[in-house]
Protein backbone atom coordinates (compact mmCIF):
# COMPACT_ATOMS: atom_id res chain seq x y z
CA UNK A 1 0.00 0.00 0.00
CA UNK A 2 2.72 2.48 1.00
CA UNK A 3 4.80 1.56 -2.06
CA UNK A 4 1.83 2.14 -4.41
CA UNK A 5 0.96 5.51 -2.87
CA UNK A 6 4.59 6.68 -3.08
CA UNK A 7 5.18 5.24 -6.55
CA UNK A 8 8.19 3.21 -5.44
CA UNK A 9 9.02 -0.48 -5.03
CA UNK A 10 8.31 -2.48 -1.87
CA UNK A 11 12.06 -3.00 -1.40
CA UNK A 12 12.59 0.78 -1.42
CA UNK A 13 10.03 1.21 1.36
CA UNK A 14 11.76 -1.56 3.31
CA UNK A 15 15.14 0.13 2.89
CA UNK A 16 13.75 3.44 4.13
CA UNK A 17 12.10 1.87 7.17
CA UNK A 18 15.32 0.08 8.04
CA UNK A 19 17.47 3.18 7.54
CA UNK A 20 19.49 2.08 4.53
CA UNK A 21 21.60 4.86 2.99
CA UNK A 22 21.18 4.04 -0.72
CA UNK A 23 17.85 5.89 -1.13
CA UNK A 24 17.58 9.52 -2.21
CA UNK A 25 16.57 12.02 0.46
CA UNK A 26 13.62 13.20 -1.68
CA UNK A 27 12.20 9.65 -1.99
CA UNK A 28 12.82 8.99 1.68
CA UNK A 29 10.91 12.09 2.76
CA UNK A 30 7.97 11.30 0.44
CA UNK A 31 7.65 7.77 1.82
CA UNK A 32 8.00 8.90 5.45
CA UNK A 33 5.26 11.53 4.96
CA UNK A 34 2.87 8.89 3.59
CA UNK A 35 3.70 6.56 6.49
CA UNK A 36 2.96 9.35 8.95
CA UNK A 37 -0.30 10.30 7.21
CA UNK A 38 -1.57 6.71 7.09
CA UNK A 39 -0.34 5.75 10.57
CA UNK A 40 1.17 2.62 9.05
CA UNK A 41 3.03 0.22 11.37
CA UNK A 42 4.88 -2.73 9.86
CA UNK A 43 4.09 -6.19 11.25
CA UNK A 44 6.75 -8.02 13.16
CA UNK A 45 6.77 -10.71 10.46
CA UNK A 46 7.42 -8.10 7.79
CA UNK A 47 10.27 -6.59 9.82
CA UNK A 48 11.77 -10.03 10.33
CA UNK A 49 11.69 -10.79 6.62
CA UNK A 50 13.22 -7.41 5.78
CA UNK A 51 15.96 -7.33 8.43
CA UNK A 52 16.49 -11.07 9.02
CA UNK A 53 16.13 -10.29 12.73
CA UNK A 54 13.12 -10.99 14.95
CA UNK A 55 14.31 -9.45 18.24
CA UNK A 56 13.32 -12.78 19.82
CA UNK A 57 15.51 -14.81 22.16
CA UNK A 58 14.81 -18.51 22.65
CA UNK A 59 14.86 -19.83 26.23
CA UNK A 60 15.58 -23.54 26.66
CA UNK A 61 15.49 -25.52 29.91
CA UNK A 62 17.82 -28.30 28.83
CA UNK A 63 17.85 -31.97 29.72
CA UNK A 64 15.39 -34.75 30.42
CA UNK A 65 15.55 -33.57 34.04
CA UNK A 66 15.38 -29.80 33.91
CA UNK A 67 14.80 -27.03 36.42
CA UNK A 68 11.91 -25.45 34.49
CA UNK A 69 10.29 -22.67 36.57
CA UNK A 70 10.61 -24.60 39.82
CA UNK A 71 14.18 -23.88 40.90
CA UNK A 72 14.53 -20.50 42.69
CA UNK A 73 18.17 -20.02 41.64
CA UNK A 74 17.54 -20.29 37.91
CA UNK A 75 14.31 -18.27 38.14
CA UNK A 76 16.28 -15.35 39.62
CA UNK A 77 19.00 -15.66 36.98
CA UNK A 78 16.37 -15.75 34.23
CA UNK A 79 14.55 -12.72 35.65
CA UNK A 80 17.79 -10.76 35.56
CA UNK A 81 18.46 -11.98 32.01
CA UNK A 82 14.92 -11.05 30.89
CA UNK A 83 15.17 -7.51 32.26
CA UNK A 84 18.52 -6.87 30.60
CA UNK A 85 17.44 -8.33 27.26
CA UNK A 86 14.36 -6.08 27.44
CA UNK A 87 16.61 -3.05 27.86
CA UNK A 88 18.57 -4.24 24.83
CA UNK A 89 15.35 -4.50 22.79
CA UNK A 90 14.54 -8.22 22.84
CA UNK A 91 11.61 -10.41 23.88
CA UNK A 92 11.78 -14.03 25.06
CA UNK A 93 10.15 -17.15 23.62
CA UNK A 94 10.19 -20.41 25.60
CA UNK A 95 10.79 -23.79 23.97
CA UNK A 96 9.38 -27.01 25.40
CA UNK A 97 11.19 -30.33 25.06
CA UNK A 98 8.51 -32.64 26.42
CA UNK A 99 7.43 -33.99 23.01
CA UNK A 100 10.85 -34.73 21.59
CA UNK A 101 13.31 -35.51 24.37
CA UNK A 102 14.50 -38.67 22.60
CA UNK A 103 15.00 -37.10 19.19
CA UNK A 104 14.13 -33.44 19.00
CA UNK A 105 15.56 -30.65 16.95
CA UNK A 106 15.95 -27.25 18.62
CA UNK A 107 17.83 -25.86 15.64
CA UNK A 108 14.96 -26.20 13.16
CA UNK A 109 12.50 -24.75 15.67
CA UNK A 110 14.79 -21.79 16.24
CA UNK A 111 14.91 -21.24 12.48
CA UNK A 112 11.11 -21.52 12.28
CA UNK A 113 10.65 -18.74 14.83
CA UNK A 114 13.57 -16.69 13.47
CA UNK A 115 15.13 -16.32 16.92
CA UNK A 116 18.22 -14.13 17.01
CA UNK A 117 19.84 -16.23 19.73
CA UNK A 118 19.23 -18.64 22.62
CA UNK A 119 19.93 -18.91 26.32
CA UNK A 120 20.20 -22.51 27.51
CA UNK A 121 19.62 -23.32 31.19
CA UNK A 122 21.59 -26.32 32.47
CA UNK A 123 19.76 -29.55 33.27
CA UNK A 124 20.55 -33.26 33.58
CA UNK A 125 20.57 -36.07 31.00
CA UNK A 126 21.19 -33.63 28.16
CA UNK A 127 19.52 -34.14 24.79
CA UNK A 128 21.66 -34.49 21.65
CA UNK A 129 19.63 -31.58 20.30
CA UNK A 130 21.46 -29.24 22.71
CA UNK A 131 24.85 -30.15 21.27
CA UNK A 132 23.50 -29.73 17.74
CA UNK A 133 22.20 -26.25 18.59
CA UNK A 134 25.49 -25.35 20.29
CA UNK A 135 27.38 -26.25 17.11
CA UNK A 136 24.95 -24.41 14.82
CA UNK A 137 25.06 -20.88 13.44
CA UNK A 138 22.60 -19.60 16.06
CA UNK A 139 24.26 -17.59 18.88
CA UNK A 140 23.85 -19.39 22.23
CA UNK A 141 24.75 -18.68 25.84
CA UNK A 142 24.71 -21.43 28.46
CA UNK A 143 23.91 -20.81 32.12
CA UNK A 144 25.80 -23.32 34.28
CA UNK A 145 26.38 -25.17 31.02
CA UNK A 146 29.68 -25.14 29.12
CA UNK A 147 29.02 -24.51 25.43
CA UNK A 148 31.85 -24.88 22.91
CA UNK A 149 30.37 -23.80 19.56
CA UNK A 150 31.84 -21.04 17.40
CA UNK A 151 28.79 -18.87 18.11
CA UNK A 152 28.43 -19.87 21.76
CA UNK A 153 29.59 -18.91 25.23
CA UNK A 154 28.61 -19.53 28.85
CA UNK A 155 28.40 -18.05 32.33
CA UNK A 156 28.67 -19.91 35.63
CA UNK A 157 29.90 -19.56 39.17
CA UNK A 158 33.35 -20.81 40.14
CA UNK A 159 32.31 -24.25 41.40
CA UNK A 160 35.74 -25.20 42.70
CA UNK A 161 35.90 -22.00 44.72
CA UNK A 162 32.38 -22.66 46.05
CA UNK A 163 33.59 -25.96 47.50
CA UNK A 164 36.88 -24.63 48.80
CA UNK A 165 35.09 -21.86 50.69
CA UNK A 166 32.87 -24.45 52.37
CA UNK A 167 35.78 -26.67 53.41
CA UNK A 168 37.81 -23.72 54.67
CA UNK A 169 34.89 -22.52 56.79
CA UNK A 170 34.27 -25.99 58.24
CA UNK A 171 37.99 -26.40 58.93
CA UNK A 172 38.29 -23.09 60.79
CA UNK A 173 35.26 -24.05 62.90
CA UNK A 174 37.03 -27.25 63.93
CA UNK A 175 35.11 -29.78 61.85
CA UNK A 176 37.19 -32.66 60.48
CA UNK A 177 34.56 -35.28 59.58
CA UNK A 178 32.94 -33.91 56.44
CA UNK A 179 30.15 -35.31 54.26
CA UNK A 180 28.58 -34.30 50.95
CA UNK A 181 25.11 -34.49 49.40
CA UNK A 182 25.03 -34.08 45.62
CA UNK A 183 22.83 -34.70 42.63
CA UNK A 184 23.07 -37.54 40.11
CA UNK A 185 26.31 -38.82 38.59
CA UNK A 186 25.47 -37.19 35.24
CA UNK A 187 25.16 -33.69 36.74
CA UNK A 188 28.21 -31.71 35.64
CA UNK A 189 27.65 -29.00 38.27
CA UNK A 190 27.25 -31.45 41.15
CA UNK A 191 30.32 -33.37 40.00
CA UNK A 192 32.45 -30.22 39.87
CA UNK A 193 31.37 -29.20 43.37
CA UNK A 194 32.08 -32.69 44.67
CA UNK A 195 35.46 -32.81 42.95
CA UNK A 196 36.38 -29.40 44.36
CA UNK A 197 35.17 -30.47 47.81
CA UNK A 198 37.34 -33.59 47.83
CA UNK A 199 40.36 -31.65 46.58
CA UNK A 200 39.92 -29.01 49.31
CA UNK A 201 39.48 -31.65 52.06
CA UNK A 202 42.69 -33.32 50.95
CA UNK A 203 44.38 -29.95 50.71
CA UNK A 204 43.75 -29.38 54.42
CA UNK A 205 45.20 -32.81 55.21
CA UNK A 206 41.88 -34.33 56.22
CA UNK A 207 40.55 -37.76 55.29
CA UNK A 208 37.85 -38.20 52.64
CA UNK A 209 35.31 -40.78 53.83
CA UNK A 210 33.40 -41.98 50.77
CA UNK A 211 30.64 -43.43 52.98
CA UNK A 212 29.65 -39.87 53.82
CA UNK A 213 29.24 -38.89 50.15
CA UNK A 214 25.67 -39.56 48.96
CA UNK A 215 23.58 -38.45 45.99
CA UNK A 216 19.95 -37.73 45.17
CA UNK A 217 18.04 -37.79 41.90
CA UNK A 218 18.23 -34.02 41.34
CA UNK A 219 18.87 -30.75 43.18
CA UNK A 220 15.46 -30.54 44.89
CA UNK A 221 14.33 -30.91 48.50
CA UNK A 222 12.96 -34.50 48.31
CA UNK A 223 16.34 -35.70 47.01
CA UNK A 224 18.14 -34.05 49.93
CA UNK A 225 15.69 -35.71 52.31
CA UNK A 226 16.23 -39.17 50.74
CA UNK A 227 20.02 -38.76 50.68
CA UNK A 228 20.09 -37.77 54.35
CA UNK A 229 17.89 -40.75 55.20
CA UNK A 230 20.48 -42.94 53.48
CA UNK A 231 23.22 -41.51 55.71
CA UNK A 232 21.09 -41.92 58.82
CA UNK A 233 20.39 -45.57 58.06
CA UNK A 234 24.10 -46.22 57.59
CA UNK A 235 24.87 -44.69 61.00
CA UNK A 236 28.13 -42.98 62.06
CA UNK A 237 27.22 -39.54 60.66
CA UNK A 238 29.77 -36.88 59.68
CA UNK A 239 29.93 -33.77 61.87
CA UNK A 240 29.38 -31.40 58.94
CA UNK A 241 27.77 -31.70 55.50
CA UNK A 242 27.97 -29.63 52.33
CA UNK A 243 24.86 -29.92 50.15
CA UNK A 244 25.32 -29.01 46.47
CA UNK A 245 22.16 -26.86 46.54
CA UNK A 246 20.10 -25.08 49.17
CA UNK A 247 17.08 -27.26 48.40
CA UNK A 248 19.15 -30.40 48.99
CA UNK A 249 20.28 -28.88 52.30
CA UNK A 250 16.70 -28.11 53.34
CA UNK A 251 15.67 -31.70 52.61
CA UNK A 252 18.59 -32.98 54.68
CA UNK A 253 17.62 -30.73 57.58
CA UNK A 254 14.06 -32.09 57.48
CA UNK A 255 15.34 -35.67 57.69
CA UNK A 256 17.70 -34.85 60.57
CA UNK A 257 14.91 -33.18 62.55
CA UNK A 258 12.61 -36.16 62.04
CA UNK A 259 15.39 -38.32 63.46
CA UNK A 260 15.60 -36.14 66.57
CA UNK A 261 18.94 -34.55 65.69
CA UNK A 262 19.80 -30.88 66.09
CA UNK A 263 21.34 -28.56 63.52
CA UNK A 264 24.12 -27.50 64.00
CA UNK A 265 24.79 -29.10 67.41
CA UNK A 266 24.73 -32.66 66.05
CA UNK A 267 25.33 -32.03 62.35
CA UNK A 268 26.33 -28.72 60.73
CA UNK A 269 25.09 -28.01 57.20
CA UNK A 270 26.03 -25.56 54.45
CA UNK A 271 24.04 -25.22 51.22
CA UNK A 272 24.67 -23.49 47.90
CA UNK A 273 22.79 -20.81 45.90
CA UNK A 274 21.45 -18.49 48.65
CA UNK A 275 17.82 -18.72 47.63
CA UNK A 276 15.37 -16.52 49.54
CA UNK A 277 14.15 -19.38 51.75
CA UNK A 278 17.56 -19.63 53.46
CA UNK A 279 16.76 -16.56 55.57
CA UNK A 280 13.56 -18.04 56.97
CA UNK A 281 14.39 -21.68 57.75
CA UNK A 282 15.02 -22.93 61.27
CA UNK A 283 17.93 -22.79 61.69
CA UNK A 284 18.71 -20.14 59.08
CA UNK A 285 20.84 -21.78 56.40
CA UNK A 286 24.50 -20.93 55.91
CA UNK A 287 25.16 -21.07 52.18
CA UNK A 288 27.35 -20.02 49.28
CA UNK A 289 25.82 -17.10 47.43
CA UNK A 290 25.94 -17.20 43.67
CA UNK A 291 25.51 -13.74 42.20
CA UNK A 292 22.29 -14.48 40.33
CA UNK A 293 21.71 -10.95 39.04
CA UNK A 294 25.25 -10.71 37.69
CA UNK A 295 24.98 -14.10 35.97
CA UNK A 296 21.77 -13.00 34.22
CA UNK A 297 23.14 -9.62 33.14
CA UNK A 298 26.40 -11.14 31.87
CA UNK A 299 24.47 -13.77 29.91
CA UNK A 300 22.36 -11.04 28.27
CA UNK A 301 25.31 -8.87 27.25
CA UNK A 302 27.32 -11.83 25.98
CA UNK A 303 24.41 -13.04 23.85
CA UNK A 304 23.81 -9.51 22.52
CA UNK A 305 27.46 -9.27 21.46
CA UNK A 306 27.33 -12.67 19.77
CA UNK A 307 24.16 -11.73 17.87
CA UNK A 308 25.72 -8.50 16.67
CA UNK A 309 29.11 -10.02 15.83
CA UNK A 310 30.85 -7.97 18.49
CA UNK A 311 32.49 -11.00 20.12
CA UNK A 312 33.42 -14.60 19.39
CA UNK A 313 31.94 -16.26 22.45
CA UNK A 314 33.99 -17.01 25.52
CA UNK A 315 33.06 -17.53 29.15
CA UNK A 316 32.65 -15.68 32.44
CA UNK A 317 33.14 -17.32 35.81
CA UNK A 318 31.49 -15.38 38.64
CA UNK A 319 32.98 -15.19 42.14
CA UNK A 320 30.88 -16.86 44.91
CA UNK A 321 30.55 -15.57 48.49
CA UNK A 322 30.06 -17.35 51.81
CA UNK A 323 26.94 -16.23 53.72
CA UNK A 324 27.22 -17.29 57.37
CA UNK A 325 23.96 -17.92 59.23
CA UNK A 326 23.03 -20.46 61.90
CA UNK A 327 23.21 -23.95 60.36
CA UNK A 328 27.02 -24.16 60.26
CA UNK A 329 27.42 -23.70 64.03
CA UNK A 330 29.74 -20.69 63.86
CA UNK A 331 28.02 -19.14 66.87
CA UNK A 332 28.53 -22.29 68.95
CA UNK A 333 32.25 -22.88 68.36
Amino acid sequence: MIAEMAGVSVSTVSKIMNNYSDVSEKTKQRVLEIIEQTGYLPSNSAKTLATKKSSLIGVIFAGELNVDFTHPFFVEVLNSFKKQMGVLGYDLIFFSNEKFISGGDYFSRCLHFHVDGCVIISGQKMENAIQELDMSSIPCIGVDLELKGKKSGYVMSDNFKISSKVVEHFYLLGYRELGFIGSTADSNISNKREEGYIKAIEGFGMTVNEKWFVHGDDFFEPSGYAAMKQLLQAGNLPKAIFAASDLLALGAIRALKEHGLRIPEDVAIIGCDDIEACKYTSPKLTTIRQNKERLGVLAAHMLFDLINNQSEGGSFVVEPALVVRESCGSQNR
